[in-house]
């Protein structure tokens, strides 16, 4: 059930297609994303719902995000179990391949309450929280989700953007944090150590990934990821900073921190679960390091988007997903942290490995390092993303 070593992974595709300028043009044009005309709301834009009598669901993902038969790549067993169970037509599409990317082919329909042709899409939290902002998703109705309301890990409950999960229902989850080669560095244990510690100096890679980065610094700081003041965020700015100019850090990258890092050419970074998951197949003296202060979680998330005329279907779906069985075969396909409970138990019968690996179900040690980015309004994220920027030489 073990997916072969991918060249890129779905969260490399989040960074490793989008250069600097993009994300700063990006960041320079978001205030016009709230404007006035843009921003929606619920009573203002209505959404018919056709699913009684229109059994079909168009569902937008990122590639190589779902599992597929070893024999047959255009089946897709549990998608397939889910048409087979419910008499639903999917109609699935990798059509995600960065966030902004996909931001920029729905706005325009979202901005003015028109529909996008999609019922699902799966966006990461920072992004989900910009069409949660916007006005642009529709509320789901929760009586129609029992397992997402049975199963949905704790550590997934109570996000900022979406405190009662009503709104986004995590598809996969992953952590961001420290992973070295041991047959070229000691181990290390801490962000400090990455950033400081002489034997390492100009073997290291941060994520461009402000997100990711800053929170694991924000956690060296003793501050919290989920709640930080700007004085705050400009400290963890300043502790990058000094690595930047002591040449510590080697560069800024996407997921292609990977191939250095299973070469030895760089000895230890910020990095992935995922990634380092893929990595570890092929080679145990790559690790993942939950630091001491604490681990990133982030998420991808399954959203209805407003206009959207299959929501009751697409709930269907989302709760099929999080069925344990289910969620257990998707899981051995795409290596990433499993947000369903009891899956678990369900993957012992699939891969017992898999089933005891920490990055694809963290114990509750691990989960309780973990801490989700906080939720940014238009001006924060303009103004974080350009500081941030401009300290990896953008």
């Amino acid at each position: 059930m073990r997916s072969p070593l991918r060249p890129l992974t779905r969260r490399g595709l989040l960074t490793g297609t989008v250069g600097s300028a993009a994300l700063l043009a990006t960041a320079g044009t978001l205030a016009g994303c709230g404007t006035k005309g843009a921003q929606q709301t619920e009573a203002g834009c209505k959404s018919e719902d056709l699913s009684a009598t229109e059994k079909k669901v168009a569902f937008s993902n990122w590639p190589q995000y779902m599992d597929t038969d070893e024999k047959d790549e255009s089946k897709r067993p549990t998608l397939d179990a889910f048409v087979a169970a419910s008499g639903i037509q999917v109609t699935y599409t990798e059509d995600v391949n960065d966030n902004n990317e996909f931001f920029g082919k729905v706005r325009n329909q979202l901005a003015g309450c028109q529909s996008t042709g999609r019922d699902i899409m799966v966006l990461t939290d920072w992004m989900a929280a910009r069409m949660i902002r916007l006005g642009w998703v529709q509320k789901l109705d929760k009586s129609k989700m029992p397992n997402v309301e049975a199963n949905l890990l704790s550590s997934l409950r109570g996000r900022s953007f979406d405190a009662e999960t009503q709104l986004a229902v995590p598809w996969q989850s992953g952590l961001a944090g420290l992973a070295y080669n041991a047959k070229v560095a000691k181990e290390i244990r801490t962000v400090d150590e990455l950033l400081t510690r002489p034997d390492l100096k100009g073997k290291v890679t941060v994520l461009s990934e402000m997100r990711d980065t800053i929170g694991l610094l924000l956690q060296s700081l003793g501050h919290d990821p989920a709640k930080f003041t700007p004085a705050q965020f400009d400290d963890a700015l300043n502790k990058l900073k000094k690595a930047v100019d002591s040449k510590q850090i080697r560069r800024f990258t996407g997921n292609d921190y990977a191939p250095d890092l299973a070469k030895g050419d760089i000895a230890a970074c910020i990095g992935w679960s995922g990634d380092v998951v893929q990595l570890g197949f092929e080679d145990d003296k790559i690790k993942f390091v939950v630091p001491e202060s604490g681990v990133m979680l982030w998420s991808d998330n399954m959203l209805v988007p407003n206009k959207a005329t299959h929501k009751a279907n697409a709930e269907a779906l989302m709760n099929h997903y999080y069925d344990p069985a289910v969620a257990a075969k998707l899981a051995a396909y795409v290596n990433y942290i499993c947000p369903v409970q009891g899956a678990q138990a369900e993957m012992e019968k699939i891969d017992p490995d898999l089933a005891t690996n920490p990055l694809i179900f963290p114990d509750d040690t691990m989960l309780s390092k973990a801490k989700v980015f906080m939720a940014l309004d238009e001006a924060q994220e303009k103004e974080y993303e350009t500081k941030f920027q401009q300290v990896i030489g953008a």
